[in-house]
């Protein structure tokens, strides 16, 4: 029979992509998550991690592993909280940002959702300030979105800059007006670029405008303008267009902001798995 808890930790490596910070987060020692690899390798006689000088992957038996590990895990979980008395019920509606949607949010989210079977989760994707006025309407318990400089709203996640991107930056330079390609309003990254170029008297035209990052994305690759997206977030086939180039843009704030009058106990077991779990991605 497999060890859930070398499994556990297995899962914690792919997902940290390091065995220290896998570690910090089972509030285990280095040493033993090690071994505890070590142990489940040897008992399938598989080599299910493979080791470079930046991260820790998955061998094509880790990724073989990875599914069952996870159904096996979410089972431990759907039986614990059966039998405790304060396990957590109910139902949270969350609204993510659309660009964090495709980068952190799955590993953010697989620890709580395999922890509490019993919370029914309900995922809204938009754009920040949709999300902001669904929260005020009470339609959202809980806001995972990004916020400017200066907005006191919420709780801080990580701080990040905002870049302009494209895939053949000289060409797009050199055509006059500035060919933009962005979400629609109220977008938080619209605003702030319409801003910086409006300061610095840069001319732009707007020739895409799409609500879905991968929208976004496909008419940047195509060549058809510039793109403003947080630095981490960069789709790949963009570069990121040299500083000086167009004028600099501000930072953008992640937070979480919860509603007023929502279930404090879910709101803050969610607020806190996602702390640690974005926090400890973007150390990797």
């Amino acid at each position: 029979m497999l060890d859930l808890s070398q499994l556990r930790s297995f899962v914690a490596v792919e997902q940290m992509g390091s065995f220290t910070l896998a570690a910090d987060r089972l509030g285990l020692g280095q040493s033993t998550v090690s071994q505890h690899i070590q142990r489940l390798e040897a008992t399938l006689g598989r080599k299910l991690l493979a080791r470079d000088t930046h991260k820790v992957m998955l061998t094509g038996d880790g990724e073989a592993l990875l599914t069952h590990a996870r159904a096996m895990l979410s089972i431990e979980g759907q039986v614990q909280s059966l039998f405790k008395s304060n396990s957590l019920r109910g139902s949270l509606r969350l609204g993510v940002s659309e660009d964090f949607v495709t980068s952190q949010l799955p590993a953010a989210l697989e620890d709580f959702v395999r922890s509490h079977p019993s919370v029914d989760l309900e995922l809204t994707v938009a754009l920040s300030g949709v999300l902001y006025e669904m929260q005020d309407n009470g339609d959202i318990d809980l806001v995972l979105a990004k916020r400017r400089l200066g907005d006191s709203r919420g709780k801080l996640v990580y701080r990040e800059p905002l870049v302009w991107l494209a895939r053949d930056p000289e060409r797009l330079l050199a055509a006059g007006p500035l060919p933009l390609i962005a979400f629609p309003p109220p977008s938080v990254t619209r605003a702030i670029a319409l801003e910086a170029l409006g300061r610095n008297d840069v001319p732009w035209r707007i020739v895409c405008t799409c609500g879905s990052l991968s929208g976004l994305t496909a008419a940047a690759r195509a060549g058809m303008g510039v793109l403003v997206q947080p630095r981490s977030m960069a789709p790949s086939g963009l570069k990121e267009i040299a500083a000086g180039r167009l004028p600099a843009l501000e930072d953008v704030e992640f937070v979480l902001v919860p509603r007023k009058g929502a279930d404090q106990a879910l709101v803050a077991a969610l607020s806190d798995d996602i702390l640690q779990k974005v926090r400890g991605l973007r150390s990797a």
